[in-house]
């Protein structure tokens, strides 16, 4: 019998898998995120003057890097289960 979760599974491979070029592309082409997209005002007041938003921009492209390698290698769906796991229901 066949998985019925197969097409599921090999879909959320690919999208962790294309997390990764997208957040090189947030880390590799920041300058062009603030000549297109502007200033993050947030970043500018609490990670620096006038490098805040660069920063803000290289630091997500950072996590999406991260989370997708955590993603594809199983490691978000074991913290969603530890989280979650207390309410559902015992098995017998």
């Amino acid at each position: 019998m066949r998985c019925p979760y197969l097409i599921l599974h090999l879909i959320m491979s690919f999208l962790w898998f294309l997390g990764i070029p997208v957040g090189a592309i947030f880390v590799l082409k920041t300058e062009w995120f603030v000549q297109n997209f502007g200033k993050v005002a947030w970043a500018e007041e609490h990670l620096g003057y006038e490098g805040g938003t660069r920063l803000f921009y290289k630091l997500l492209g950072l996590a999406i890097i991260l989370i997708s390698l955590f993603g594809f290698t199983g490691g978000v769906q074991s913290v969603v289960l530890s989280i979650f796991a207390p309410l559902l229901p015992k098995g017998q």
